[in-house]
């Protein structure tokens, strides 16, 4: 008999009793109405019933967190889509704004010079291993292009016909060195000839050239074709002077010219094929 009372048996049996017996306590000392029973196993296991509830609170809230962070893709998804469409509507407008712009300027220019014959062009190609900007327009000797036809933009000299061929012709930009043209600054009336180099061709800039040391020409300056030598018909738009400088060369003076027209965005152009004292050469 003594040994039963020192076997593991007898004390696991004695262990049970006792937290029966304190739940029983604990359960009466609280009024709780719940068996002893069954507050002993709530005693017990709550601790593992927090962590289950804490546990299913987690992962519904990471199961809303998941839903919320795909609706949210979803929604940046969209929103990307619809300023992808906005950007391209508003290239849609610029480009139709500039090409009305230009109709608007060409349909001055006509009203105020009559005798000019037009046709208009759409740049193919752009050279990119020229640093002066020529390009080629889509007419040619079919539509009555020649070599020599001044091209416009607008209100503005962009270049001359160099070369034609049946269905296409190409443009020396006024940028280029080997252009020369017969030009005026409006304000003075000083008249002169616009040429360029390089160096000011690759800053979209060319110069009012052969100027007196003691010139009136001043920033600001709108500069245009004289239509002296018959080639360039005359108040054309070249550009607007920058600065003056003296010619480090000889004794006069040039004026710094920025052309107002980006060639290298040029899409459609206008042809002068004709216009009154055209090829015909100032003796005076």
């Amino acid at each position: 008999m003594r040994s039963f009372f020192k076997s593991s048996r007898f004390k696991g049996f004695v262990g049970v009793f006792v937290v029966l017996l304190l739940g029983i306590v604990f359960a009466a000392a609280t009024e709780n109405s719940a068996s002893p029973a069954s507050t002993v196993l709530g005693t017990v296991f709550s601790p593992l019933q927090r962590v289950s509830a804490a546990i299913a609170d987690s992962v519904e809230d990471f199961s809303i967190y998941f839903r919320s962070a795909a609706s949210y893709a979803e929604r940046v998804k969209e929103l990307e889509s619809q300023l992808a469409q906005s950007q391209s509507q508003m290239v849609d407008y610029e480009k139709t704004k500039q090409q009305l712009d230009l109709y608007a300027e060409f349909l001055e220019l006509k009203e105020e010079h009559e005798d000019f014959k037009f046709s208009s062009a759409s740049v193919i190609g752009m050279d990119g291993t020229d640093a002066c900007g020529s390009f080629t327009l889509n007419k040619g000797e079919l539509d009555g292009i020649r070599v020599n036809n001044p091209v416009i933009y607008g209100k503005y000299l962009v270049g001359v016909v160099v070369k034609t061929a049946p269905t296409y012709c190409v443009v020396n930009t006024i940028l280029n060195p080997v252009i020369s043209v017969s030009a005026y600054e409006v304000r003075t009336r000083e008249a002169s000839y616009v040429d360029t180099t390089y160096e000011l061709a690759k800053n979209g800039q060319c110069r009012l050239a052969g100027l007196v040391r003691s010139t009136s020409v001043a920033p600001g300056g709108i500069v245009c074709t004289s239509g002296n030598g018959g080639k360039y018909p005359a108040d054309l738009i070249i550009g607007v002077v920058e600065e003056v400088k003296d010619d480090t060369t000889n004794i006069s003076a040039y004026a710094v010219v920025k052309t107002q027209v980006d060639f290298s965005q040029l899409r459609d152009v206008f042809i002068i094929t004709d216009f009154r004292g055209m090829g015909v050469a100032d003796t005076n």
